[in-house]
């Protein structure tokens, strides 16, 4: 774990890419772990990282020493998150570039669909504005580039591809420009 400070009472602790769903239970299980310790103001859990905020007057080199000791004796628990079944539409105004998708991947809407539908996704974090789940789990034969020109508007409800290395972003909000 690489733990680098980012403010007088903050750090950010960060594991190697690329991020995974062992590391990202790592992390859940540490964070768990902070919240009871002392001079911890609180934890924002990151994909592969997560932040610690200390109470102003921490020392960084003890703080780091503490976090690497915790880090090393981490027992990671089986914990189960909730499992939630979010109805999906495709195609139509939330569904804009399902034809383009099936496209690059030289298949139907209908195959995209059904490739899509079947993996259970796990939410690695929350982030980009609130409520937004970034979630892991999409199919490497799924990961598609982002479009050149982001659209400045998606229509909430919208179910996202964001790429080819983290294409696992579902947007239950409207997002995008003004």
């Amino acid at each position: 774990m690489n733990i680098v400070p980012i403010s007088e009472s903050a750090v950010v602790c960060s594991l190697p890419p690329p991020a995974s769903i062992q590391q990202q239970r790592q992390l859940w299980a540490f964070a768990r772990q902070l919240q009871s310790e002392q001079d911890i103001v609180e934890v924002v859990l990151g994909m592969n990282n997560l932040t610690v905020f200390t109470d102003f007057f921490v020392d960084f080199k003890p703080l780091v020493q503490r976090l690497e000791q915790l880090w090393a004796e981490l027992k990671v628990s089986d914990f189960q998150g909730r499992h939630i079944e979010i109805p999906v539409i495709y195609g139509g105004e939330r569904g804009q570039d399902l034809s383009d998708v099936a496209k690059f991947h030289q298949t139907t809407p209908e195959r995209i669909i059904q490739m899509h539908s079947e993996p259970i996704y796990t939410v690695y974090m929350i982030g980009f504005q609130a409520g937004f789940p970034y979630l892991g789990g999409l199919p490497e034969n799924l990961h598609t580039p982002r479009r050149a020109s982001p659209r400045t508007v998606v229509p909430s409800g919208s179910v996202g591809i964001g790429g080819r290395k983290r294409g696992f972003i579902l947007f239950l909000r409207q997002v995008g420009g003004s």
